[in-house]
């Protein structure tokens, strides 16, 4: 019986896929395998050295320390993509809204006599918008989110350009003919009436779209943030709104600041805020969570390498962490041959730090085994799974 704690309300979808027979799932629980977590902010916690392996309902992992898993030996699992077409519809309602001025004009038609038709005719002039056929749209990271707004953008008639010089083989076959390359950061704002960012807050990514960046933005341009606060520096958006060289800047991160600008919609990180994006997150880190306990594959971790290896029936196999130094693999096998265990399959990958590897064998593993392969210096954690 796996023990899975919950930090946060997961779909009750997602939870369908850990069955009860084999699944004991609950937000109190002790000893835990592994932990499915939303918004929960996880640094601070004294996380069980039972766990094996973490799941987040949602793409972001900044709510967990995912350094010190991998120093543990312990995969951090996301649902990329599960939440896409949740964001992307938000991103072309934003980019609609603010061509058409709608947040300003909702704000005055609260402030006036709405019966009072002249008002209305009158006022109404000062909310004159623009459509998005032939205007220009940058955007900031191909991944599973980018590729759709690229995609809705470019079939609303808009001229849409792309950065990412890591876009995944997956997502290229996606993105639509007629969306065209950037090869810089520079060249993408130089020519972008709107600009989207789509990629992850880290060091390289923090203040990306800097004050130089949106100066060299078309006058009357729209920024969209619907990926993370410290990506755009808001200061320097708050003076281009201010001398009126952008038009607008619709974000999902609210801050005073921000939300106190007439020319600012400032929303509460409402992104993957839907019934579907929630079941769809849930259903993918649930199935990931349980292939992962029950086999030792790793899809969609952002921490361990991709590593999918097909069970065979009556195998016992073992699944090592360590860390990606030279020699490892040859001081596991050689472990194995000792204890006459012999191969009939192996798996072995690595990213950044960490390698994994999962070998399976004809004869049953005694646990011996595993604590030995414990004691080789490197080895972060070892799994012992009985035979499929």
């Amino acid at each position: 019986m796996y023990r899975i704690q919950t930090l946060n309300n997961i779909s009750p979808r997602g939870l369908e896929h850990l069955p009860r027979e084999s699944y004991e799932v609950a937000s109190e629980i002790n000893d835990p395998d592994a932990i499915l977590v939303r918004s929960y902010k996880m640094h601070d916690m004294d996380i069980p050295k039972t766990v094996r392996a973490i799941g987040r309902a949602g793409a972001g992992t900044n709510n967990i320390p995912v350094d010190a898993m991998s120093e543990r030996g312990v995969p951090v699992f996301n649902a990329p993509g599960a939440n896409a077409n949740a964001v992307k519809e938000l991103v072309i309602a934003g980019m609609l809204m603010a061509a058409r001025n709608i947040a300003p004009a909702i704000r005055f038609v609260d402030s006036v006599d709405a019966d009072d038709s002249k008002v209305i005719e009158d006022g109404k002039k000062k909310f004159a918008g623009f459509e998005l056929p032939s205007r220009s749209l940058g955007i900031v990271g191909l991944g599973a989110i980018g590729v759709r707004v690229a995609n809705s953008a470019h079939d609303l008639g808009m001229d849409v350009t792309g950065f990412d010089p890591k876009i995944s083989v997956d997502n290229a076959w996606r993105l639509s003919a007629g969306v065209n390359q950037a090869t810089t950061v520079d060249e993408l704002c130089a020519k972008s009436q709107f600009l989207t960012v789509h990629v992850p807050l880290i060091d390289a990514t923090k203040g990306l779209i800097s004050a130089e960046r949106i100066r060299s933005m078309p006058k009357d341009g729209v920024i969209l943030n619907f990926a993370r606060g410290g990506i755009v520096d808001e200061d320097a958006v708050l003076e281009a709104l201010d001398d009126g060289h952008l038009h607008a800047y619709v974000c999902d991160f609210p801050s005073n600041k921000l939300k106190a600008h007439a020319k600012v919609i400032a929303l509460p990180h409402l992104g993957a805020s839907t019934g579907e994006a929630e079941e769809n997150c849930a259903i993918m880190v649930a199935r990931q969570i349980r292939d992962f306990l029950e086999n030792g594959n790793v899809t969609n971790s952002v921490n361990f390498p991709e590593s999918v290896l097909p069970r065979v029936e009556d195998e016992p196999r073992l699944c090592i962490a360590n860390a990606n130094v030279p020699n490892m693999v040859g001081q596991m096998t050689s472990l194995l041959a000792k204890h006459n265990l012999n191969i009939t399959d192996m798996l072995n990958k690595s990213r950044g730090n960490v390698a994994y590897t999962m070998v399976d064998v004809d004869s049953e593993i005694p646990q011996s085994v595993a604590d030995e392969l414990m004691g080789i210096e490197g080895v972060l954690s070892v799994r012992l799974l009985p035979a499929a």
